[in-house]
């Protein structure tokens, strides 16, 4: 499928004095981390953001940037579980391992360790969240398709705050077990129909979808951001820091679809929600945001957009425009971009491989002690 774009760019504003010593705060309290992953973003990805969007991308107020290598113990193309556990946990992994270390021998998670450092956790997905990325947060099994495991898992993982879908993995179990009768009875404040107001005095659960939230070509409007907004108004009442993971699964989806309308929709939708965490940056600067993907995926490029000239029957190109191509319906082995804001993005730059950003979270975090 291809998919063509007026070429609409504008220029990178500069940052302010202000910004500036912003930038230069730091605080004594603990450093929270936002870690956002755009599943199947590529640099392509990150271009259409450029082409098909009304306004300058929220991704060009990055200054530190830098590029990590994505294979996996076993394939050099990896798949999100592999990929989210190296980010997860520190270490390479094969395919499909959740939580896992090579020898299927768990491995405690940064989200794990942080909470026995007392900080509050949060993980917001658009697929299920038992799906192969949030589930590498917490959940320790040999194969990402295990999700009745991966959900008796959450119930212990004592996660602060959580969204996502995946109802059936909860309530119309083969065990025949209520786990959502499990969160209540742990003082969960639970919602399977909207994303209600948090309690603050509570740890909250939205589980929205039987599988699944929808896309965006399917309706699904600003869950998103809402529900990252939601998140962080939640964290800020209280006086601890937070580690949270927000995931904007169907940008990989729509790769392996070749459709490039649910690809371009969903990284736009993606960058509106880096701009609500970038202004919760801005006004909070003891935090850190890691910006990446798992891998790329579709194999995109962007080029020349040509038309039919009907007169002559002739394919002419259009050159105020471009269009989207895929390559495959697979993942690729591309680099992937890593943005970073706030304390300590500067050990985010160059290249490396994709589980170093996990020993790079925490050398950020043990600095700002």
């Amino acid at each position: 499928m291809v998919i063509a774009a007026m070429a609409v760019l504008g220029p990178v504003g500069c940052s302010t004095k202000k910004e500036q010593e912003q930038k230069e705060v730091v605080s004594k309290e603990p450093l929270s981390i936002i870690f956002m992953i755009g599943d199947g973003m590529g640099v392509p990805q990150v271009s259409s953001a450029y082409y098909f969007g009304d306004s300058l991308p929220n991704f060009s107020r990055f200054k530190q940037i830098g590029f990590h290598q994505t294979s996996a113990t076993d394939y050099t193309i990896t798949d999100s579980a592999a990929g989210a556990t190296a980010f997860s946990t520190g270490e390479k992994t094969y395919k499909r391992a959740i939580g896992v270390s090579s020898d299927s021998f768990p491995r405690e998670t940064i989200l794990e360790q942080l909470q026995e450092q007392g900080y509050q956790t949060g993980l917001i997905s658009l697929t299920t969240i038992t799906h192969a990325t949030p589930a590498s947060f917490y959940a320790h099994v040999t194969d990402r398709d295990m999700h009745e495991e991966i959900a008796a898992q959450l119930i212990d993982a004592e996660v602060d705050f959580f969204a996502g879908g995946g109802k059936k993995f909860f309530n119309q179990r083969e065990d025949g077990k209520d786990l959502f009768a499990e969160l209540l009875s742990k003082n969960y404040h639970l919602d399977t129909l909207e994303l209600s107001k948090p309690e603050t005095g509570k740890r909250n659960a939205y589980v929205l979808a039987d599988d699944g939230i929808p896309s965006k070509i399917e309706g699904r409007g600003d869950y998103l951001s809402e529900a990252t907004k939601m998140a962080l108004d939640y964290f800020n009442q209280k006086e601890t820091p937070f580690f949270m993971m927000v995931e904007g699964s169907y940008i990989d989806w729509g790769g392996h679809a070749k459709n490039a309308e649910m690809m371009i929709t969903e990284v736009l939708d993606f960058d509106k929600t880096l701009g609500v965490v970038l202004d919760y940056v801005k006004a909070n600067p003891n935090t850190l945001l890691v910006v990446t993907a798992d891998h790329e995926t579709g194999g995109v490029s962007i080029g020349k957009h040509y038309q039919m000239d009907e007169s002559t029957g002739e394919k002419k190109e259009v050159p105020e425009k471009v269009s989207i191509y895929f390559n495959t319906d697979q993942h690729s082995g591309e680099l992937i971009p890593v943005f970073a804001n706030g304390q300590g993005a500067e050990n985010f730059q160059g290249i490396y491989e994709n589980n170093e950003i996990y020993h790079k979270m925490l050398k950020t975090l043990n600095r700002a002690k």
